[in-house]
């Protein structure tokens, strides 16, 4: 008999459905909501700030509840006690992006009626996305379906790698993955522009994503900018473009000038170390090499911004 999962983090959940085992979930965060199915299943957790804050709104807030050494999220023990769960999937890569290690831990130290199996992932490249859906697969007893997905993924990446092989045009990219203030994306994201035929700048493989300034950008000047901001969908993105805009020099970039700005959906694609991160290799390669890819994403992964 297969155990009962809550999954704190949306890229767990999607991982866990992957594997078949929708049926074994009977919790979620508030966050989870791929596949839609999942939006059944109870909520587990919460966001201690409002929704409908801007980029420098969000910013602010959390850095007054970390500085105070609250938490960005609160866990709902009653909920999760009530639930009774076998395993309770989690993170300890961001404490901003999802309910944290430390948060579970201590919410359900010596509080449940049993002892449930914690499994906290802490992806930072690409590999680690694929060894934690190997991980999750052996930790719930589905290893052949784990290794049957990873041999799916793998190939899917393999095809846009094969198509790239002779290509010599490796457009530099900017990655923005916070607005103000302004973030590029780090971790797993340099990788994937890689592999999609581009060149990730001002961001290192492997290493959380940075602050920078402005004026990094101009001297860089990249050939694409790729809008993606952590947890917003493109709707979300497009209501705070006006800070891009508004900065020095922005209609001088070679990528506003040769119309390569685009916004792609950060929170269900790019923040998500799951499954999808293959599907957000498919919409690089869509938007840095047109020609050769056509995967279909475009106006519900990504769209074109028109300056």
């Amino acid at each position: 008999m297969y155990p009962k999962i809550i999954s704190l983090l949306p890229a767990a959940t999607e991982i866990v459905c992957a594997l078949g085992l929708e049926g074994n979930l009977v919790g979620r965060s508030h966050e989870c909501d791929f596949p839609a199915s999942v939006k059944q299943f109870p909520v587990c957790s919460e966001a201690n700030f409002p929704d409908n804050l801007s980029s420098g709104e969000i910013d602010i807030k959390v850095k007054e509840i970390l500085a105070d050494a609250l938490s960005v999220y609160t866990v709902k023990r009653e909920v999760i006690k009530q639930l009774s769960p076998d395993v309770v999937i989690t993170q300890a890569q961001c404490e901003v992006c999802a309910v944290s290690l430390k948060d579970v831990e201590q919410a359900l130290e010596n509080y449940l009626d049993k002892n449930a199996q914690i499994i906290s992932l802490q992806p930072n490249k690409l590999d680690d996305i694929f060894s934690d859906i190997k991980n999750i697969a052996a930790r719930l007893n589905v290893s052949k379906a784990g290794d049957l997905l990873l041999e799916e993924l793998q190939e899917r990446v393999n095809i846009v790698r094969h198509k790239l092989k002779f290509i010599e045009n490796k457009p530099t990219v900017a990655c923005i993955e916070w607005l103000e203030p302004l973030m590029v994306s780090g971790n797993w994201i340099p990788e994937m522009v890689a592999i999609a035929g581009g060149t990730a700048i001002l961001a290192d493989a492997g290493k959380h994503s940075k602050y920078i300034k402005w004026e990094h950008i101009v001297a860089a000047d990249p050939d694409i900018m790729i809008a993606m901001p952590c947890g917003f969908s493109i709707e979300r993105t497009l209501k705070e473009m006006g800070i891009l805009l508004q900065q020095p020099s922005f209609s001088n970039l070679k990528a506003v000038k040769n119309n390569k700005v685009f916004i792609a959906d950060g929170n269900q694609y790019f923040n998500r170390p799951g499954p999808r991160i293959v599907d957000s290799i498919e919409i690089l390669a869509e938007i840095i090499h047109p020609k050769q890819f056509i995967f279909g994403y475009e106006g519900e992964g990504w769209i074109k911004f028109s300056v």
